[in-house]
This record gives C-alpha cells, structure tokens and sequence, in this order.
C-alpha cells in the first residue's frame, strides 16, 4: 500500500483542501501560494477550485483540465503540521 494515495478531498475557502490518504492520516493541505498560472489559471474562475476530485486510478487530486497536485507532496505537509502541533 502506498501511504500517500489520496482516498478523500474536500474543497475549503482560501484554497485549501481537506484529505484523507490510504494510511488514514488526514489534515489540511493550503494551496493559496500555487501561482494561479498555466494548468491552474482557472483556479480563479469562480467554483473551478471546488470542482476538485481524487483520481480513482492514480490516487492524485486533480481538476477536469488535467491539473493535479503531488500527493507525496501534501502528504509531506500535512505529516509536518500535524507534528508540529502535537
């Protein structure tokens, strides 16, 4: 089992995104400093954000043109802010 397979997303104000990955762990992952340019330029168009959905196959969050986040990566983050507060 891969750790970081993302199993659940939720989209939150302020570009954030509430996930749940394969191992159970799960937090808050903020996207508010990805520039809004290229593949994540539609970002601003109003509800864009919340059309977000995990990748069944590939267990990335992603967007309906294609645009995905590392899920290695948010799952580095939210390990990190967890630890930090514990």
């Amino acid at each position: 089992m891969v750790p970081w397979k993302v199993e659940a997303v939720q989209p939150l104000p302020g570009y954030r995104l509430k996930v749940t990955f394969a191992d159970g762990v799960h937090g808050v992952v903020d996207l508010s400093d990805v520039p809004h340019k290229g593949v994540f330029a539609l970002w601003d168009e109003p509800g864009y954000f919340e059309r977000v959905r995990v990748d069944a196959k590939t267990g990335t969050v992603c967007w309906p043109n294609g645009a995905d986040i590392a899920p290695d990566t948010m799952y580095e983050e939210v390990k990190r802010l967890r630890a930090s507060v514990e």
